[in-house]
């Protein structure tokens, strides 16, 4: 509970942690939003391929334009402005800056300017989830022999599962089930960013006035969203995922220590210790009353009897037997929470939440038939959706991790549904911040 007390001071000394933003879109902009309002925060600078965009967000979220008129980063620490920069690398490189805020939500991107960052002794605060899926655990590596932290980004899910599971293993339990809760039914695996408005309820021109992006909402429906950050939450807490991916179960919070405890004990799970999404929508389409599609949660075992008993006597959410007990946050505040992820980093050198080891992945699995020739369009697209299976699994059949599966033509014809390995992908382009991905990723792989 010391967090706000030590920025506090840091404002009272004239030092304020001084943080580069790289990415403005949704997330970033919203993080944006709030640092000026949090004492001992300075947003020294912010990189975005595209200043004027950049400059529209920060309208957008009630920006002074003289806020953000500085040259460079020596000027902005001097008068506690903005520089705004096409040139990310050379942000990041600045001596002033001393935590970068990875948001870009391109995985090679993410890669390069992490690892950058990292070699100028900046710690990192990872908001680009496929980045870290595709190759955290090297990420996390690295910064650690160099000093620094590398952190998933607070206010987002896996973020705060990771809390929530460190949480509950601090206190002696064991976990059962974690993750997330998300609206889903079978068919939104095959959603393109042409049809998704439809399943949101909007109109293309009312999704274009709210400045959202298709391919991002398509990627949060069509699975591949959740399939990358459960794989982010095994990565950092050890939990597995199931060995064909997520089941997505309809459930409410109500049910979550009965339906998420181990098939031979009535419920779900192949087995203790596992990531799962469920669904605030029945198979038929009904929305589930008490439903989390905004939060997350936890499920964990009272292995005694008297720890059962406090169970029941405290009014903790139970299974029937009382041995499975539930925990769940009913929503997150996405960017408006990162500073706590900035805060930590940079004052307690503890992370909030990061990779430790390669326990999951997220692999391209084809949308519909696609044929020889067809170049595959990535995350959000309408070739193919994200599944999260085993890292084992992942690494045994060659499969190709979703960060990576854009841009690429197959080389031959592929059923809808299958996994997509590289040996069905024609020679990839060399050289750029894809090649540097390809090389972090077969070094995780063959670690």
């Amino acid at each position: 509970m010391n967090l706000h007390r030590l920025l506090r001071k840091r404002a009272e000394a004239g030092r304020p942690v001084r943080v580069a933003v790289i990415g403005a879109g949704k997330f970033g902009s919203m993080f944006l939003h709030q640092a000026p309002r949090t004492p001992g925060l300075h947003v020294l600078g912010i990189g975005d391929l595209s200043v004027p965009r950049a400059l529209a967000a920060l309208a957008r979220i009630g920006w002074a334009e003289e806020a953000s008129a500085a040259p460079d980063a020596a000027t902005a620490a001097k008068t506690g402005c903005t520089w705004l920069t096409e040139d990310s690398l050379a942000l990041i490189a600045s001596p002033e800056v001393e935590v970068v805020v990875e948001a870009t939500g391109d995985p090679a991107a993410g890669l390069r300017h992490a690892r950058h960052a990292i070699r100028h002794g900046k710690h990192v605060v990872m908001v680009n989830v496929e980045a870290d899926v595709l190759a955290g655990p090297v990420l996390a590596r690295e910064a650690a022999a160099a000093g620094v932290v590398y952190s998933m980004a607070y206010g987002d899910q896996p973020a705060l599962v990771a809390e929530m599971v460190d949480t509950i293993r601090a206190g002696g339990f064991t976990i059962v089930a974690a993750g997330k809760g998300t609206k889903y039914l079978p068919h939104y695996h095959a959603s393109t960013p042409e049809t998704v408005w439809d399943f949101y309820g909007l109109s293309a021109e009312q999704a274009q006035a709210g400045g959202m992006n298709p391919r991002m909402f398509n990627s949060f429906l069509d699975g591949t969203k959740s399939g990358i950050e459960m794989a982010a939450i095994a990565n950092a807490t050890g939990l597995a995922p199931p060995e064909d991916g997520l089941a997505f179960p309809p459930c409410g919070t109500g049910e979550l220590p009965t339906l998420l405890r181990p098939h031979n004990e009535g419920g779900i799970l192949p087995r203790k210790g596992m990531v799962e999404v469920i669904s605030s929508l029945t198979r038929d389409g009904r929305e589930i009353p008490d439903n989390l599609r905004w939060g997350v949660y936890v499920v964990f075992e009272g292995e005694t009897e008297y720890a059962r008993r406090c169970f029941a006597e405290y009014g903790v959410a139970t299974d029937p037997s009382g041995r499975y007990a539930a925990l769940w946050r009913p929503y997150h505040f996405i960017g408006l929470e990162l500073g706590v992820s900035v805060a930590s980093a940079a004052l307690r050198r503890e992370p909030t939440g990061c990779s430790e080891s390669w326990s999951a992945d997220c692999v391209a699995v084809a949308k519909r038939a696609l044929r020889r020739g067809e170049v595959l369009d990535g995350e959000g697209g309408a070739t193919v959706w994200g599944k999260c299976i085993p890292a084992a699994r992942s690494r045994q059949s060659g499969a190709v991790p979703i960060g990576l599966a854009h841009g690429v033509a197959l080389a031959r014809d592929l059923p809808a549904g299958s996994l997509v390995t590289e040996a069905d992908l024609m020679p990839r382009a060399a050289g750029g911040a894809a090649a540097e991905a390809i090389a972090m990723r077969a070094a995780l792989a063959g670690a």
